[in-house]
């Protein structure tokens, strides 16, 4: 089930490992560490993430342990 984009909670964090298969591991400002993966889009325009990088995630309310990351900040 997707999540709807009006219901999702919106974050930044920043990369902090870069995992296999397009999975990373981001801290966000709270200290708090989740289990994040590419959007669609971001993966269709072949946009490249390293460790370091600040990302823009949306969150599920019911699982706030993994995200999905939709922008990349710096």
């Amino acid at each position: 089930m997707a999540v709807d984009p009006k219901k999702a909670i919106e974050v930044e964090g920043k990369v902090m490992a870069v995992l296999a298969g397009t999975m990373f591991r981001v801290q966000l400002a709270n200290e708090h560490m989740v289990l994040a993966h590419i959007s669609g889009k971001m993966r269709k325009r072949f946009i490249r993430l390293t460790t370091g990088d600040r990302v823009r995630l949306q969150m599920s309310p019911y699982d706030v342990d993994k995200a999905r990351i939709v922008y990349r900040l710096a």
